[in-house]
């Protein structure tokens, strides 16, 4: 765009060399194409603005969403251990209660293993095609 304000000014300005034409008239010609120029950019940059805006939003909300799927869970209990320690060092009561041993692995094998629950198969009785037509009569008449 600026490109092409800057071809108009240069042509202006070789015309302004010809006698043929009013040098006041070129010169007050290109003042207003560098007015134009100005006011073209002044609104291209207030747009620009907002599409920058609307991208940076966009980029936090993805990289919050991509930290949050990648976050080892357990750096939530640590990040809450620390704030809780925060607040107890403060003078403030705790806003959550943290189990002793939480911090521990369970990969020990003392876990307590739930067996899977077994579902109950209930055979489905395949239905007599002749009373199926009956009733579709009964309900056609």
């Amino acid at each position: 765009m600026n490109q092409a304000f800057e071809q108009v000014i240069h042509g202006l300005e070789s015309m302004e060399k010809i006698p043929f034409f009013q040098a006041e008239s070129l010169r007050y010609a290109r003042a207003e194409v560098e007015t134009a120029r100005v006011d073209a950019n002044r609104e291209f940059f207030d747009h620009f603005v907002e599409i920058v805006e609307n991208e940076a939003r966009w980029v936090y909300k993805f990289r919050r969403e991509h930290d949050r799927a990648t976050q080892d869970p357990f750096d939530f209990y640590l990040e809450v251990r620390e704030r809780e320690e925060a607040r107890k060092k403060k003078g403030l009561p705790p806003r959550a209660v943290l189990l002793p041993g939480w911090d521990e692995d369970d990969e020990n094998g003392d876990q307590i293993r739930k067996s899977p629950r077994r579902t109950k198969v209930v055979p489905v009785r395949p239905r007599n095609r002749l009373s199926t037509r009956k009733a579709t009569r009964k309900r056609d008449k």
